[in-house]
């Protein structure tokens, strides 16, 4: 197997880039993705398998609308600088957050957390508020105007094209089993879904049926290679913040939407001391490409005039899958004196 260099090997844009959303959903996905690039069923799964262990690929998995299921809170601290390693590892220990950066403000360390309904999202934030002993402002999403982390590797910014989304269908109990084992990515194996069906007792056209249904209802945005972004070379993204009356915070979001470059656009709830109701995130290849997008965002959306900030993102402390239908291990809230070191990427 050839070596990866970010996205400039032919193997990483056969496998990766038209298959973050559409993947095959038939009983033998990896060989009609060898098919269409020209490559066996088993090179295409130890192609994928090699991408998973050279941190590229995070897995072949689902992404899961909000109203799908399960809950994510988007939380901010204000660390002391002599206590953001500390604080850091805390963080990054707790099962339940997948995402946990450190940003250029004042509130410097940025996290997700996600769990299985809003209770269990807010015992979660009472645990970690305890164990660093700081408080965490809480940002609810309000709206999701675009929700899009597929990456177009030939370019120097995210995104591909973001078609249309469904009205997200909640899944049903007897489901999410099967929304679990989405969320931890497919066996890389030939017939993965007739693994599924052994694990779940159905049968593969129940399982594959299922999913169809899932993205044409909305509950699931995308289904494919959910690629980590930092290891394909995209190592700049930035967070911008606007306060935007709430009257006109939906056209506004709609329309950061529709620019390209975008990769998030949502409206979430001002906090205490936090004025921000409007977030758009950019990824980039570099600083300069993330402005780049920014400016050109903020002019045609009409947004220049209203108070806004730019967080650019400088170290990455975790980043995994969600945990919103995946059972959280035992162990939930964190302790400091046993907190390992912690670490600037963490594989998922």
């Amino acid at each position: 197997m050839p070596s990866l260099l970010p996205t400039a090997d032919p193997l990483v844009l056969a496998l990766l880039n038209p298959w973050q959303r559409g993947f095959p959903l038939v009983r033998a996905p990896f060989a009609q993705i060898g098919a269409a690039a020209h490559l066996s069923e088993s090179q295409v799964i130890d192609g994928y398998r090699h991408l998973q262990a050279a941190g590229s690929l995070s897995r072949i998995g689902g992404v899961f609308a909000g109203a799908a299921g399960g809950a994510a809170l988007l939380a901010a601290m204000a660390v002391p600088p002599e206590r953001l390693a500390e604080v850091a590892a805390i963080v990054s220990q707790h099962p339940g957050v997948n995402h946990n950066y450190q940003r250029e403000h004042a509130n410097n360390l940025w996290l997700v957390m996600t769990g299985a309904d809003p209770h269990a999202v807010q015992n979660a934030m009472r645990s970690l508020d305890a164990a660093t002993g700081l408080h965490a402002l809480q940002l609810p999403m309000r709206r999701a105007y675009r929700i899009d982390l597929g990456f177009d590797l030939r370019s120097n910014t995210a995104a591909h094209a973001m078609p249309e989304a469904a009205a997200a269908t909640p899944i049903t109990p007897a489901d999410r089993p099967l929304a679990a084992l989405l969320e931890a990515g497919l066996p890389l194996t030939p017939r993965p879904f007739d693994d599924w069906a052994q694990i779940l007792g159905r049968t593969p056209e129940a399982i594959l049926a299922t999913l169809q249904q899932w993205l044409d209802q909305g509950s699931l945005r995308r289904m494919g290679a959910i690629v980590r972004h930092h290891e394909l070379g995209f190592g700049a993204n930035a967070m911008t913040v606007f306060d935007i009356p709430d009257a006109q915070v939906d056209a506004c979001g709609e329309a950061l939407a529709r620019e390209t470059g975008v990769t998030l656009a949502y409206r979430r709830e001002r906090a205490e001391g936090w004025p921000y109701n409007l977030y758009c995130m950019v990824h980039g290849r570099d600083r300069a490409a993330v402005l780049e997008v920014i400016a050109r965002a903020i002019g045609n959306a009409g947004l220049a005039h209203y108070p806004h900030e730019v967080l650019f993102s400088c170290r990455r402390f975790k980043q995994t899958g969600p945990r919103r239908f995946r059972a959280l291990p035992t162990a939930t809230a964190p302790d400091a004196a046993t907190t390992p070191e912690v670490l600037d990427a963490v594989a998922g």
